[in-house]
């Protein structure tokens, strides 16, 4: 069978067309220093995006990967590289992606060897650093020793109040009471065995589309412990996304 000039040009566009749906995703703009897009926000792979001298944004895509652009740019965020499809090299790559990252100079010492978590929603107020929960989420405090009582305190960063709270012994688990609102970020500084200490709580938002996303999320807030504890669950060929 013969085709025509004219069928085959439309034969190669819809097949052109075709390809640039099937790599078409959907990033998530984890991080932002441009008015055009705020963090939070979902943005097609498909279409340009513009930045001025000194603007910058970080977008994770949907295997877990973040990328960072900077000003003067204008072009396709993921450029022609497409998307990890095979979700397990997707969390290798996402695993050695963490491993690079806590190995470089400047990650805060205790991030990377704290005290594994039996669930990635807990926040470990043992230790000074970055704490990541879910929007319109009920944070639960955690320490990773039950073994004595122990009295704590928190406070917000400008010392409008305090909250005191104790440790039964055999207690590692502890519903937080309604403190205060929690913003994009809140910071509380903790005293434990006289000793204080900030924890920054970051705000996640609920539409991220996968664990790879809400791993590599917590990555580039540096909760690092409950990335860990994330991508430990994903491993194991759970979801605790949704």
């Amino acid at each position: 069978m013969r085709i025509s000039t004219f069928s085959k040009t439309a034969l190669a566009l819809v097949l052109g067309l075709s390809a640039v749906a099937a790599s078409a995703s959907t990033l998530i703009v984890i991080d932002s220093r441009t008015p055009s897009l705020k963090a939070g926000q979902k943005i097609d792979s498909t279409k340009p995006i513009t930045l001025k001298e000194g603007e910058r944004v970080t977008v994770i895509g949907p295997d877990g990967k973040s990328i960072t652009l900077r000003g003067k740019f204008s072009g396709l965020p993921l450029g022609a590289t497409p998307t990890a499809s095979d979700p397990g090299r997707a969390l290798a790559a996402l695993i050695n992606t963490r491993n690079a990252r806590t190995s470089s100079v400047g990650v805060v010492r205790g991030a990377t060897d704290a005290a594994a978590l039996p669930n990635p929603w807990l926040i470990d107020i043992s230790r000074p650093g970055e704490r990541c929960l879910k929007a319109g989420g009920k944070p639960i405090w955690w320490r990773p020793d039950g073994a004595h009582a122990q009295k704590f305190s928190v406070t917000p960063v400008d010392r409008s109040w305090i909250a005191d709270f104790e440790w039964n012994v055999g207690e590692t688990m502890m519903a937080v009471p309604e403190l205060s609102s929690f913003d994009a970020q809140t910071i509380f500084v903790m005293r434990l065995n006289d000793q204080e200490f900030p924890v920054s709580i970051n705000i996640v938002p609920n539409d991220l589309e996968n664990d790879l996303i809400l791993a590599s999320w917590m990555l580039e807030k540096g909760c690092i412990q409950q990335a860990d504890a994330l991508l430990k669950v994903v491993s194991q060929g759970q979801v605790v996304s949704k």
